[in-house]
């Protein structure tokens, strides 16, 4: 998929004291650590993941490769 669109998310929450699927759902996208930023492809499983731990992300940009 050359031409996959992306999303940029960043980790601005801790896991600790979370439950266990949300750590596992930051772990699933990438993040353990509260500053990291990683892209990932805007997939409609994607968006969920983002939408279960929306509190402890923020999505720093869209971007479209």
């Amino acid at each position: 998929m050359a031409n996959a669109k992306t999303i940029k998310i960043e980790q601005v929450g801790s896991p600790i004291r979370r439950h266990l699927k949300q750590r596992q759902t930051l772990i699933g996208l990438g993040l353990n650590k509260i500053g990291r930023v990683r892209d990932v492809p805007d997939t409609p499983a994607t968006r969920g993941m983002i939408a279960k731990v929306a509190h402890l992300v923020r999505v720093v940009g869209n971007e479209g490769k």
